[in-house]
C-alpha cells in the first residue's frame, strides 16, 4: 500500500473539489434519505444511486441479483486485478409508511436514515465522482456497492452475495465501509450476530377442561428465564459476548393453553468461536425448558415439541491493528485533524473480514445522533473532511497512478 502521508499530500486538489462540492454532496444526501428503503423493498432506492453513478460517468453500472448496484471504475494495472470495493448499505431499519421528508432543525437535517445511511451514500456518489479516470487513477479496480439487506434481519445479505461472486483466490484486495456519520471511528473488529427463532409446539386446549397439559408459553418463559441467567464472560474489546432475548409470544386466548410459543435470540461476540459456544447455551435452554414443562404435565397427555431455527448469521472476525489497511485508516484519521478510534461493530464490514478480505468500516463526515429512530439527526460539521479521509483510505488501498 502506498504511504499515506504522500497519497494525502498528492489528493490536495481533489479534496478542494470535494470541499466545494460539500453542499451538493449533503443535497444528495437529503434526496436518497427521502426515498423509502426498508430492508427487503430497497429497489426505488437502487434504482436511483444506479441513476447517479451512471451520471458520474460510469459507464459499468449494474443491479445484481440480490438488488446491490455494482458500479466498476477500471483502473490502469492489467485487466483482472482484484479490486478494493467501496460499500455503503440502502436500507434502513424504517417500515415503508414512515415519514421520510427532511426538515431542518438549527442547524441539523432531521429524518429517519438521514444518517444511517443516507451518509453513507451521498459520501459514496461523491466518491465514484471524484475517482474520475482521468484526473484521479488507481491501479487497482474500484467496485462501488450499494447494498441491501443490512439491516435487522436483512442479515447483510447483500453484502454476502456481493463476496460470494468472487473466487477464494480472486476475492477483492480490500473493503472500506462508508456507515453513517463521524470521521473518528475506524471499525476493524466485525461483532458476529447470530439471532435464533424457538419454537415450542403441543396440542394447547381448554384452559379449564384440558388444565395439565403442557403449556408453549410457559416452556417460552421458562427458556427465556434460563436464557436472562446465563453467565456471560467479563467483557472486553477483543472478546465480549451478548445474549438476549428481542421478541416473544405466543397463544390464542386468554382462556386457552397455547398450542406454541416462541422467542427470538440475539448472540453476539466478536470470535466465530464464541458464536459457536454460546449458540449450544441457546439450545441446551430450549431442550432443558421443553424437558421442564414436559416433566409436569397431566399423565398421559402429549409432549411439548421445540425447534431452534437459525434467523440470521452475521460472521465475526477482525483485522490485526498493525495490518497496512488499518494503519492507513489511522493515518488518514490524523492527516484530517482527528485522534482516531479504534472500535467493533456490526457492519457490512463483516463479510469480507469473514472471508479474510481486509475491511474497515468508518463514518463518513459531519455529526449525528438518535440514530434508527424517527428523531435521527446529523449535522454538517466538518463533512467533506470525512469523504477525504475516505477518500485517501481507498487511494492507499487501491494504489495511485501517475
Amino acid at each position: 500500500m502506498d504511504d499515506v502521508g504522500v497519497t494525502f499530500a498528492a489528493l490536495a486538489p481533489v479534496r478542494a473539489r470535494l470541499a466545494a462540492a460539500d453542499a451538493a454532496v449533503v443535497a444528495d444526501q437529503i434526496a436518497v434519505t427521502e426515498i423509502p428503503a426498508p430492508t427487503g423493498d430497497e429497489g426505488a432506492r437502487a434504482r436511483w444511486v444506479a441513476a447517479r453513478l451512471r451520471a458520474a460517468g460510469i459507464p459499468a453500472v449494474r443491479i445484481d441479483a440480490a438488488g446491490n448496484v455494482v458500479a466498476r471504475r477500471p483502473g490502469v494495472d492489467a485487466h483482472g486485478a482484484a479490486p478494493v470495493a467501496v460499500c455503503a448499505h440502502l436500507d434502513t431499519v424504517f417500515p415503508r409508511e414512515t415519514a421520510t421528508a427532511v426538515h431542518t432543525d438549527g442547524g441539523r437535517l432531521v429524518a429517519p436514515g438521514i444518517g444511517d445511511n443516507g451518509r453513507g451514500l451521498a459520501a459514496l456518489l461523491a466518491l465514484a465522482t471524484v475517482f474520475d479516470g482521468t484526473g484521479l487513477r488507481t491501479r487497482r479496480p474500484i467496485e462501488f456497492v450499494a447494498t441491501v439487506g443490512e439491516e435487522g434481519l436483512g442479515d447483510l445479505g447483500g453484502a454476502k452475495h456481493y463476496f460470494a461472486q468472487f473466487p477464494a483466490d480472486a476475492r477483492p484486495a480490500a473493503a472500506v465501509v462508508l456507515d453513517g456519520p463521524g470521521d473518528e471511528r475506524v471499525v476493524h473488529r466485525a461483532v458476529g450476530a447470530r439471532r435464533f427463532r424457538l419454537t415450542f409446539r403441543g396440542p394447547g386446549g381448554h384452559s379449564w377442561a384440558a388444565f395439565g397439559t403442557a403449556n408453549a408459553v410457559h416452556a417460552t418463559a421458562r427458556a427465556a428465564t434460563r436464557l436472562a441467567d446465563v453467565a456471560l464472560p467479563p467483557g472486553s474489546a477483543a472478546g465480549r459476548v451478548t445474549l438476549s432475548v428481542g421478541r416473544i409470544g405466543g397463544g390464542l386466548s386468554v382462556n386457552a393453553i397455547p398450542a406454541e410459543g416462541w422467542l427470538e435470540v440475539d448472540l453476539r461476540a466478536t470470535t466465530a468461536r464464541a458464536l459457536d459456544d454460546y449458540e449450544g447455551v441457546v439450545r441446551r435452554a430450549a431442550r432443558a425448558a421443553a424437558a421442564d414443562e414436559n416433566a409436569v404435565r397431566a399423565p398421559g397427555t402429549a409432549a411439548l415439541t421445540t425447534s431452534v431455527e437459525v434467523i440470521g448469521d452475521r460472521p465475526a472476525g477482525a483485522l490485526a491493528g498493525d495490518h497496512a489497511l488499518v494503519q492507513a485508516a489511522l493515518a488518514a484519521t490524523r492527516l484530517i485533524g482527528r485522534a482516531p478510534q479504534g472500535g467493533a461493530a456490526s457492519t457490512d464490514a463483516n463479510v469480507p473480514l469473514g472471508l479474510g478480505v481486509p475491511a474497515v468500516a468508518i463514518g463518513a463526515g459531519g455529526r449525528g445522533g438518535m440514530a434508527h429512530t424517527t428523531g435521527e439527526w446529523y449535522e454538517n460539521v466538518d463533512g467533506a473532511l470525512g469523504i477525504a479521509r475516505a477518500l485517501t483510505i481507498v487511494c492507499v488501498a487501491a494504489g495511485m497512478a501517475g
